[in-house]
């Protein structure tokens, strides 16, 4: 195309969740309230986790990291959205967008490699449960986290870099709640083949490597099962196991239906409805099924209040 029609924006605006008078009310209260116990359940999870010197293991340590990430990701998309829902000017400077965006990206990334370390984590403690804190130290467990910010990081800026080079020559209204590539891609009058590629490429290969990480490490942890003779024992170990594969489960089938399913069924009106639940809704549901299948949680939570 020729640069000369390429114009520079200097903001966006979002369309929201909906431009219906007689539903923003209930939404904006029942999105809210979502938003609220999940910032109380996650930041009480991770304080909860600090302050009790119980929960000071490596499985704990994971989870308070998990909790880091829903806080971080729900928060970058969260408020702005509420806002939105009866601000007259949805608009948000282009250099915000994309530093929304790239937050959002970090966190997301993050927590998809969290979850695919934390199956890794539980083998390790029902396979070998004397030589677990060996394997998972300290130093293992600060580097695992590391490398999955450094990952989320890397991938955030590569989107960022290669969505926010564009030309954005026609509409500046983002058909959706937040600054996400989908519908930003459709406003550029630029070629983006190869941000379509990048996209399904290193996005497909972290799906890839995390659920195959996933099930993989439950396929030893069920050999692993299998071996213990008593049927509590049997028991005790997959009940670690439960609040975890329910988390996966949740967080990995939204994002297969997300950014997986044919072009052919893609609408921008689910894609809105699939955001809302991945960005605050997962967030808020990861404390909650943690707390309520985990007997350290509840025997932490029981110590504080008395």
């Amino acid at each position: 195309m020729d640069s000369g029609n390429c114009s520079s924006l200097s903001k966006f605006f979002l369309s929201g969740i909906t431009n219906n008078p007689e539903t923003k009310l209930t939404l904006f209260t029942t999105f809210l309230f979502v938003y609220l116990v999940n910032l109380l359940a996650n930041l009480g999870m991770i304080i909860l986790i600090r302050m009790d010197s119980q929960l000071h293991t490596p499985m704990y340590f994971f989870l308070s990291h998990l909790s880091f990430c829903d806080l971080c990701y729900s928060t970058a998309v969260g408020p702005k959205m509420l806002v939105d829902l009866f601000a007259k000017n949805k608009s948000i400077p282009f250099f915000g967008c994309a530093l929304q965006f790239f937050i959002f990206c970090i966190f997301a990334d993050s927590e998809c490699l969290l979850l695919a370390v934390m199956a890794f984590d539980r083998y390790k403690a029902i396979s070998n449960p004397l030589l677990y804190t060996v394997n998972m130290s300290s130093r293992v467990c600060l580097l695992l986290v590391a490398g999955v910010y450094l990952v989320g990081m890397a991938d955030a800026l590569i989107h960022t870099t290669l969505t926010f080079r564009l030309c954005f020559c026609g509409s500046d209204e983002v058909n959706h709640f937040f600054c996400d590539v989908p519908p930003l891609l459709l406003l550029s009058c630029s070629d983006t083949q190869v941000n379509e590629l990048v996209i399904f490429t290193i996005f497909g290969f972290i799906e890839l490597s995390t659920i195959s990480g996933v099930l993989i490490s439950y396929c030893y942890i069920i050999l692993s099962v299998l071996k213990i003779h008593s049927a509590e024992g049997r028991v005790k170990a997959f009940s670690t196991c439960t609040s975890h594969f329910t988390a996966v489960a949740i967080f990995q089938g939204t994002m297969l239906f997300m950014y997986f399913r044919p072009s052919s069924s893609y609408s921008l009106d689910q894609d809105k409805t699939t955001s809302l639940f991945y960005t605050l809704v997962i967030p808020m549901l990861n404390p909650l099924i943690y707390s309520l299948q985990n007997k350290d949680v509840k025997k932490a939570l029981k110590k504080l209040k008395t």
